[in-house]
């Protein structure tokens, strides 16, 4: 799918959460892998992700802190939790910030930016969504 604005974006987010909500799963989180290069949309997607949730916050790339976690209301999830795994260097990291807890929850939904830097402790059953630069305003998101 091509997005060739944020509003395309959001279109698409609201899509994908239709999607996900009719998989809640009981066993666990449900988990997001977004991989993709830097500036490829993978945060503006969570953006527009937690602006259809209801979050009010300002949702902004967890790269230098990790992990930012947003309360949902009235929604399938309580929580949308936003992991940026680009300084991890393995799932043992990951798990030392709590991972196993988070991700056993099935009111959690996860997005992780660079999910192949802590492959080895994600979900078999992930979603997976590639994202592609094409140009300043066009960007290609795959699941």
């Amino acid at each position: 799918m091509i997005t060739k604005n944020l509003k395309e974006t959001e279109e698409l987010a609201k899509e994908f959460i239709t999607c996900v909500q009719d998989k809640v799963l009981d066993t666990g989180a449900t988990v997001v892998a977004m991989e993709g290069d830097l500036g490829a949309g993978k945060t503006t997607f969570v953006k527009a992700v937690a602006k259809e949730f209801g979050v009010e916050n300002t949702v902004t790339s967890p790269t230098f802190v990790i992990e930012k976690i947003y309360k949902l209301e009235n929604q399938a999830y309580e929580n949308l939790i936003h992991i940026d795994a680009y300084r991890l260097k393995s799932g043992e990291e990951l798990k030392a910030l709590g991972w196993e807890e988070v991700s056993k929850n099935p009111k959690n939904i996860i997005f992780i930016e660079w999910p192949s830097n802590v492959e080895e402790v994600l979900p078999e059953d992930k979603q997976e969504i590639s994202f592609k630069f094409i140009d300043e305003n066009t960007r290609e998101i795959m699941w």
